[in-house]
């Protein structure tokens, strides 16, 4: 079976998929992932054909921090969101039997298949439909609005991600030849696949029918990868360093970044392995070692605490690894996976990215370190989510199907 995963945004929106794609290609599907074009090295090298999607996620995280005004963001997200309607719609006419899409494109994908007579499946990163349970990510109001008020939250935050790619859709539509009231919403996907862990977010009881949680999709590691040597030895030089990595966040800010986080670390007396990121962090001394895209699969289990931006991806790879983590939360989804972490058990309290200093920073990673339950929390969770196969299921639907 001819199969397409469309998906879009950073690393931490591609990745996940790129094991989902080798599970269903081990199978003996094709499988095509449709991404931006930056993210065509990852995609091939894991084996996976590529197709290309218009779009600069970097260039547009860096536009929204440098706008003069709401309209002006907002006009920039307009562009965004017409340029990936013209690319899911070109990835989607270039042949599949079905299509798996991630919640931020879906509306687009759904509208693609429903023109070509493709079948789609929901396969979201992040919990896509509104419940008494929680507040969605990206909520806003109270910290605990309760039952109702947690469904009134989700409902607003699934109306807002629609309205982004509204205006998209419906031309879409329109040069699709499909009427004004054909489907789009993402949460009119069934099935619907979440690549979390339940272990760390529980199916709510209220989701409808033909929603699951499985369990996460891990990134696929490019073949013959191996670490570069710099990286070997400096973990074999001492102790196990802590992590430090903003992902895809906080473009621009390399520099003052760069200062405090050697600060921090100086301050905490750690060893650290920073992940330059798109923030193009860098790191000075012997304790400190800078480093590009490494698999977190392999290098998480070699540190003793990840201090990280709590996206999705990152998340879910420091809890496999079974090591305690610090978040530090930007935007989206990053500070509801953050509070969940420290729920869990295995962080202390998120440190927003608006709060970091130097200080703050270095006392959150001693505070990391010196209780010891937060390890042994994260070791038992990572025992359990070792015992699930998330990409089992969405492969059991596939083959079901075909």
């Amino acid at each position: 079976m001819r199969i397409l995963i469309v998906t879009a945004g950073s690393r931490g929106d591609v990745a996940p998929f790129t094991g989902l794609g080798r599970r269903l290609l081990d199978a003996g599907h094709q499988v095509a992932l449709a991404a931006h074009a930056s993210f065509a090295p990852l995609v091939e090298g894991c084996g996976l054909e590529h197709r290309s999607v218009p779009g600069d996620p970097q260039g547009l995280i860096r536009g929204w921090s440098r706008a003069a005004s709401r309209e002006e963001a907002q006009a920039l997200t307009r562009a965004y969101a017409e340029g990936l309607a013209d690319g899911v719609a070109e990835a989607v006419a270039g042949g599949a039997d079905v299509l798996l899409t991630a919640h931020g494109p879906a509306p687009l994908s759904r509208t693609a298949g429903d023109a070509l007579g493709i079948p789609v499946v929901g396969t979201y990163l992040v919990p896509s439909f509104a419940t008494r349970s929680f507040p969605l990510p990206n909520a806003r109001g109270t910290e605990d609005p309760g039952p109702e008020g947690n469904l009134a939250a989700g409902r607003d935050v699934l109306r807002r991600a629609e309205n982004v790619l509204a205006g998209a859709v419906t031309r879409l539509r329109d040069r699709l030849g499909l009427p004004d009231s054909t489907p789009s919403a993402a949460a009119d996907i069934r099935p619907a696949f979440h690549g979390y862990s339940p272990l760390v977010l529980p199916r709510p009881e209220d989701w409808p029918s033909g929603v699951e949680v499985p369990g996460y999709w891990w990134p696929a590691r490019p073949d013959g990868w191996q670490p570069p040597a710099e990286l070997a030895d400096f973990l074999q030089a001492g102790p196990p360093p802590v992590f430090i990595g903003f992902g895809s966040m906080a473009a621009g800010e390399g520099e003052r970044l760069s200062e405090l986080v050697a600060e921090a670390v100086k301050r905490a007396g750690v060893r650290a392995v920073v992940q330059a990121g798109w923030a193009e962090l860098g790191g000075w001394g012997a304790d400190v070692l800078t480093v590009g895209d490494v698999p977190h699969d392999w290098l998480f289990p070699r540190t003793a605490a990840a201090v990280h931006h709590a996206g999705a991806g990152t998340t879910g790879a420091g809890l496999r690894a079974g090591v305690p983590a610090v978040p530090v939360p930007v935007m989206a989804d990053q500070p509801f996976w953050a509070a969940r972490l420290h729920g869990l058990g295995v962080a202390p309290r998120p440190l927003p990215f608006e709060d970091l200093t130097a200080a703050a920073l270095g006392d959150a990673i001693t505070a990391c370190l010196s209780d010891p339950a937060l390890r042994r929390r994260a070791a038992e969770l990572a025992r359990g989510i070792a015992a699930e196969d998330g990409s089992a299921a969405v492969l059991a639907h596939i083959e079901a199907v075909g």
